[in-house]
């Protein structure tokens, strides 16, 4: 194995969802090349060499055994899969990636194919301004000035300010930042399923509807009109309770919260069970109860058609959930695209998994986290 070597990348993009392809790069570069311990901020910049779209731009700090031919091989493997096609004379151009190596460690490396220091990087305040964040002593290798005097001596022009945006060394570190993400979905949606994984996967608190313990449930599939009242209020009193234990604190060991259920899934399932009179004495006690629970920064619904979902429930086999019918998943699909209508501040990610299976393809599952992520990074901005 290559001595692990500090190697420092510069990514830009103007095509596109230029701050999600800059985001993927990373992710993508974590995983294929080394772990991403220093960010810089990102800078907005005019194209530099032709007239086209402004570009975000970034340095990233990689550490990594790989050795420099080895990088470059996975760079451009990674531009090709996030949309960039290259040509033999492509000179200056639009592109939904840019991947370049600016440094490997204190090496100088030169090939056919690779130049290492980046020959133009003392040119481009693009590159250098981004550099100085995360490394403004290092020294050119070749030059011997660090990136404060190569700052100082460029003669570079070009528009560029910082912005705002924020890039994460992982999706663990995204995940990490919002805190709390409830996973919300029809009966047989796959909620439980996603939530266990994803708690798994990036270290989450895992926060579970506690449905099986309910006395009422298996009673309410048999006589809806006679224990539909008791059943919600049961719910509610359960999720209220659960909720203000689970939620309000954090685990030290976790870096986030996902649940499988949101606290209003209770009013939606009340509003479609409930006489007209019943249903408004619920929601009374509930508004009193919802002003007092956390929310979900993210609130993503599963979506199946109902077809889907009888299959679903009918292959797991749970005795009291085999009477449910069409009508009534109708009816609760409905309540809660009323409820996404009515709350537009809910950070609502719909996610159509009729097509999907997250249990036995990997690729499906990384297609869900690809839009959770990428719904995140829209929210911030």
């Amino acid at each position: 194995m290559n001595e692990l070597k500090k190697v420092y990348i510069s990514i830009g993009s103007n095509l596109g969802n230029r701050l999600q392809n800059l985001q993927n790069a990373i992710f993508h570069i974590h995983s294929e090349i080394g772990p991403v311990p220093a960010i810089s901020k990102v800078y907005e910049s005019a194209s530099w060499g032709f007239d086209a779209e402004d570009f975000l731009n970034a340095c990233i700090l990689v550490e990594s055994h790989l050795a420099p031919d080895q990088i470059l091989e996975k760079t451009l493997s990674i531009e090709e899969r996030l949309g960039r096609k290259r040509t033999v004379d492509e000179g200056y151009a639009s592109r939904t990636i840019d991947i370049d190596i600016i440094y490997y460690g204190a090496e100088t490396v030169q090939t056919d194919v690779l130049t290492i220091p980046h020959p133009n990087l003392q040119e481009r305040k693009f590159v250098l301004l981004p550099l100085a964040d995360i490394a403004p002593q290092f020294y050119h290798p070749v030059l011997g000035k660090d990136t404060r005097n190569l700052i100082q001596q460029c003669r570079d022009k070009s528009r560029i300010q910082k912005t705002p945006h924020k890039l994460y060394k992982s999706r663990k570190a995204l995940f990490s930042d919002l805190s709390f993400m409830a996973i919300e979905g029809n009966i047989g949606a796959g909620k439980t399923t996603l939530a266990h994984k994803i708690a798994e996967d990036f270290n989450g608190k895992l926060v579970l509807e506690r449905f099986a313990d309910n006395p009422f449930l298996p009673k309410f599939y048999e006589d809806q009109g006679r224990y539909a009242f008791p059943l919600e209020m049961s719910f509610l009193a359960d999720r209220y309770q659960q909720f203000t234990d689970d939620t309000s604190q954090f685990d030290l060991f976790k870096n986030f919260m996902v649940s499988d259920y949101d606290i209003y899934k209770s009013l939606i399932f009340a509003q479609v069970t409930l006489q007209h009179d019943e249903f408004e004495l619920y929601r009374k006690l509930f508004n009193l109860m919802y002003k007092e629970v956390q929310k979900p920064k993210i609130y993503i619904y599963l979506y199946q058609s109902t077809e889907r979902l009888l299959k679903n429930i009918k292959k797991r086999g749970r005795a009291y959930e085999q009477s449910i019918e069409a009508n009534y998943l109708n009816k609760i699909n409905k309540g809660y695209f009323d409820f996404f209508k009515s709350y537009p501040d809910q950070n609502t990610l719909i996610i159509d998994v009729g097509e999907l299976d997250f249990v036995a393809r990997s690729e499906d599952y990384k297609t869900i986290i690809s839009k959770i992520q990428d719904f995140a990074l829209d929210l911030k901005f």
